[in-house]
Formats: structure tokens, C-alpha cells, sequence
């Protein structure tokens, strides 16, 4: 009885084998499957003839039948190979269509800004310095010769960490000191990044925003060197034209302290709707470093003198690029994006 049952299974792989020969589709593959290999399939019944056999031969047939399972699903896999690889190379392809271009990667407008701010700042002789986003309370506020009872300590106005140990710096003043801590005068930096202010968002306030800082210190520097630097550095950015001047102000580490503004960069200093036909927009704050803060960082305020300037990367971006809303850079409007 096994021999004939190993007969069959030799006539049956060669029907498989001419049937298989002729499958032109799918539909007729799927059917030779189902015909070979399904449960009521032409192999699986010989599963049943196992129970007839004696104990001695069940392992042969079986082997033989586990033999052309196998080869029969490896020729079915081969054919549904075959007729995918067809399908793919009779498809029809226009080659007068024009390629589908991937997406091309741009800065986001307020790094092309900042990159732009920098540029201007190495040409003058200054360096970049970066520092941590997570600051102390020292660092923050102490050191710059700002008091426990200064307004901006408040929790209304600081993001504080860890149980007010540590707090997202406020403006990145601290790097000024930390540089200042590490070397000796002297020093002609600018100090680019984030910092977070517990503001509510609207269309000139943002609760993080990008921040450029810049200290000069050395022998014999003034009031004029500041002024010349920021003439210098806003001509190079808005025109050769712009003109800035300066408010008296109050800042706890510049002494005198200035509010700086530039000519309108729409009406050329005539009076427009943009700078509330005052002819000047305001930009950030500037002076001469306060003594008292060479005093943390053993400077001899007797032979040093420095002045410190800053200003916002999103004011400057939204007057460059005339953007009436600061929330628009971090909508992640693609739209909007691209446009720069």
C-alpha cells in the first residue's frame, strides 16, 4: 500500500508541476493553491491514509507528503513573485511627466535671522558664546546685581525648576557672566538663545523666546564705542541709511542705562503706521556695565570699563521680514514657513 500511495504522490507532483506551468494571473494562482494545498486540497488527503499504514511506514509517507508541501508552496511563491514583478514592468510610465521633487528642508525664518545677526557680529571682531537654558538663581539674577526683591524673580514672571533651586534664565545675560568668570578682559562676545519668560502669549509676547546679548570689556571703553557698535550692526542689517538713538533708561547691571531705537524701516523716518508716525521703532536696551557687577567676577572696575547690549531675534525678524504677530513662527505653518 505505501508504494502505491508514493506512486500517487509522484503523479500528483507532476500534475501540480503542469498546472502550475500555466497560471497566468492571480486569480489562477490562488485557485492552484486552494486545488493543492487547501484543507479539502489533493495533498491534505493523504494525510488520512497515515491511519492505514502500519506503524514502520507512517514516517515515510509522511515525510514524502511534508517533501511536496513544501516544494509546491515554493513554487506558488515563485509564481506570485513572478507576477508582481510583471505587473510592475507593464505599468505605464510617462516619461514626458515631470519628477515628483522630494521636499527640500529650509531654516526656519528666525535662524536665518539669527544666523544673519551673528555674521554681522563675527565681522566686527565679537565670538559666539553659548550657555546653559537652566540656570540658577545666581547666575540669573544675583550675579547681574539684580536684588531678592527685584519684580523679575517673581514667580509671575520666572519659570523656577526643582523646587526653586534651579529656573529657565530670563535672558541670556548669564553666559556674559559665566564668560566673564572664565577669562580676563579682554572680551568682545555676544551671547545668542532661548529664554523663557512667564508671559502670556499674544502678538508681541511669546513664554519662550530667542534672545542676542553682547559685552564688550577691555581698557578705555565708552559710551561712544556702544553707540558706534549698534549704528554699525543695524546699517549692515537694515540699510545703510537707518539711523538709531538712544532713551535714558534703568537696567540693575548697565550704569547709565538706554533704550535704542532705529528709524523706521518702512518710511524711512517719516512717520508711518507701523511706527505710530513717530519716525523710530524700539529695539532693546543697552549700557556701561555697573561696577557692582565686576564685582562678582573680580574685574578691577578701577581699569575696566564694558557695555552690554540686547535685543529680541523675533522683533528683529518680525521688522525685517514685516510679520505682525509673533505667534506665527512657532505655528508650524508650512505655508507660512516657506515663504523664507
Amino acid at each position: 500500500m505505501l508504494e502505491r500511495l508514493i506512486e500517487k504522490l509522484d503523479a500528483l507532483s507532476q500534475d501540480f508541476e503542469q498546472k502550475a506551468a500555466s497560471v497566468k494571473t492571480e486569480q489562477e494562482l490562488q485557485a492552484l493553491r486552494v486545488e493543492f494545498l487547501g484543507k479539502k486540497g489533493h495533498l491534505t488527503q493523504f494525510f488520512r491514509h497515515l491511519a492505514e499504514l502500519p506503524p514502520e511506514q507512517k514516517p515515510l509517507l509522511g515525510q514524502k507528503v511534508n517533501q511536496l508541501k513544501n516544494q509546491f508552496q515554493k513554487r506558488i511563491q515563485e509564481i506570485s513573485d513572478s507576477l508582481q514583478n510583471k505587473a510592475v514592468s507593464a505599468a505605464e510610465i510617462d516619461v514626458t511627466l515631470p519628477g515628483n521633487r522630494p521636499f527640500a528642508g529650509r531654516l526656519h525664518p528666525l535662524m536665518q535671522v539669527l544666523d544673519e545677526i551673528k555674521e554681522i557680529f563675527k565681522g566686527m571682531g565679537f565670538t559666539v558664546e553659548m550657555g546653559p537654558e537652566a540656570e540658577t538663581d545666581y547666575y540669573n539674577f544675583e550675579a547681574l546685581n539684580i536684588p531678592k526683591d527685584h519684580p523679575s524673580r517673581d514667580l509671575q514672571d520666572t519659570f523656577y525648576l526643582a523646587h526653586n533651586q534651579m529656573l529657565l534664565r530670563t535672558h541670556t545675560s548669564p553666559v556674559q557672566i559665566r564668560t566673564m568668570e572664565s577669562r580676563k578682559p579682554p572680551i568682545r562676545i555676544i551671547a545668542p538663545g532661548r529664554c523663557f519668560r512667564n508671559d502670556t502669549p499674544d502678538a508681541t509676547h511669546s513664554p519662550m523666546f530667542h534672545q542676542v546679548e553682547g559685552l564688550v570689556v577691555d581698557e578705555g571703553v565708552s559710551f561712544a564705542d556702544l553707540k558706534g557698535v549698534l549704528l554699525s550692526f543695524m546699517q549692515k542689517l537694515f540699510g545703510k541709511n537707518t539711523k538709531i538713538r538712544f532713551r535714558p533708561s534703568f537696567f540693575p547691571f548697565t550704569e547709565p542705562s538706554a533704550e535704542y531705537d532705529v528709524s523706521c524701516i518702512m518710511c524711512g523716518g517719516k512717520g508711518c503706521r507701523v511706527c505710530k508716525d513717530t519716525g523710530w521703532l524700539e529695539i532693546s536696551g543697552a549700557g556701561m556695565v555697573d561696577p557692582a557687577v565686576f564685582g562678582f567676577v573680580e574685574y578691577d572696575a578701577e581699569k575696566y570699563t564694558g557695555y552690554a547690549f540686547g535685543m529680541g531675534v523675533e522683533r528683529i525678524a518680525m521688522l525685517k521680514y514685516q510679520i505682525g504677530d509673533i505667534r506665527m513662527f512657532y505655528e508650524n505653518n508650512v505655508r507660512f514657513l516657506t515663504q523664507f
